[in-house]
């Protein structure tokens, strides 16, 4: 990105930050205005007269700073399933950018709940570069004023970096004959799943099943009669995705685990024996990446951030999402032997954008009073 560019981003900024709870005609944002306005116009001149340099009298940008350092620190907030493949692609960036640009780039980081990590950014843990389970979470940082936007216009594959489908894992042998999500109705079957109202994971476990019902049924009074019917068999709703991991695999808790097709895979090749079936009617669980706007520039590191996000989607990176279960956005690295291979054919795939996209799935199914807590309601635990 450009140095006017980053500029004007910053004037936008600011003009949204005004907006709320600051009128842009006070005299604070104002004077905010007319300061990066004017570094705007300066910016501009310079870049109209050629190849002239800065003087040392000049206040350098916000990436100059950082290109003027033989070191630079990068923060990456993620949800925690993701820590595998970061660890292994980040060392193949560093090596990148070390060769290009002689400088080394070290990375503090820090994996949990995406919702979790999506509220720490916002009260103020500075995160450069934040990777989250759904859009919802990116949306929310974006409209806190610390992400621009049109983040997601800016990288390719409208911002999702990573990927997945649903699984379910049964027990060894599959005693009960789990083949589908309509087997997790039955009567004698229990299903392990966490609380949607507390956990990205569990929101992507709802769809895939809301998703499953309308396909079953073909319309929403028969998707929530068939949400109702699998949920009846959920003995307890646990806070996030680990724990109930933990129900069910230390705890010997329930018949049948929905989880993340990825953390299946990465599983087995720790050395666990699961068996899963991965439903042919499923959804697309997408995983946005994004640059947090105002952290990067008060930083100084913008230019090594967002040419991190893009190393995300070379092959090369992508191979390493592969390698530990997730399924590749770039479309060359899905086509081959490898990827074939190794993932379940799904026919019928839905995402987010069919059910309205993020804002209107949680003002459907998620909120106080919305579709999940009527099906909790109704169950009467």
């Amino acid at each position: 990105m450009r140095v006017w560019q980053r500029l004007l981003k910053q004037l936008q900024l600011i003009a949204r930050q005004r907006r709320h709870p600051f009128s842009l005609n006070t005299l604070t944002g104002f004077v905010s205005v007319m300061i990066v306005g004017a570094m705007l116009s300066v910016t501009l001149a310079a870049c109209s007269g050629g190849n002239q340099t800065a003087t040392s009298g000049d206040t350098p940008t916000a990436n100059t700073v950082a290109a003027n350092k033989p070191n630079v620190e990068l923060t990456l907030l993620s949800f925690a399933v993701t820590k595998a493949a970061h660890e292994a692609i980040i060392p193949k960036f560093v090596e990148k950018w070390k060769q290009e640009h002689n400088q080394t780039v070290t990375f503090r980081q820090s994996y949990g709940a995406s919702g979790s990590q999506t509220r720490a950014v916002i009260d103020g843990l500075e995160a450069d570069v934040v990777h989250l389970a759904l859009a919802l979470d990116t949306q929310k940082i974006e409209k806190a004023g610390l992400i621009a936007p049109g983040w997601e216009k800016e990288v390719p594959n409208n911002g999702i970096v990573s990927k997945s489908v649903a699984a379910i894992i049964t027990r060894p042998g599959n005693p009960k004959g789990i083949k589908d999500w309509a087997d997790l109705t039955k009567d004698n079957v229990t299903l392990i799943t966490a609380d949607p109202k507390t956990s990205g994971v569990a929101r992507w476990n709802f769809l895939a099943l809301w998703n499953a019902g309308m396909k079953i049924g073909g319309d929403e009074a028969k998707a929530k009669e068939f949400v109702t019917q699998v949920y009846s068999n959920v003995p307890i709703l646990s806070r996030d995705a680990r724990e109930a991991i933990d129900a069910f695999a230390k705890q010997g808790q329930g018949d049948a685990l929905i989880n993340y097709e990825n953390e299946v895979i990465l599983a087995q090749q720790k050395g666990k024996n699961l068996d899963y079936i991965v439903p042919e009617v499923n959804i697309s669980i997408d995983n946005p990446i994004a640059v947090v706007d105002k952290n990067v520039d008060k930083h100084g590191n913008r230019e090594v951030a967002e040419a991190f996000v893009k190393f995300l989607y070379t092959p090369e990176a992508q191979q390493e999402f592969v390698k530990l279960g997730f399924r590749p956005v770039n479309e060359t690295v899905a086509q081959t032997k490898e990827v074939t291979d190794k993932f379940p054919k799904v026919k019928t795939l839905g995402t987010a954008d069919d059910l309205g996209g993020w804002q209107a799935i949680d003002q459907k199914f998620f909120v106080d009073g919305g579709v999940f807590d009527q099906i909790q309601t109704s169950i009467r635990r």
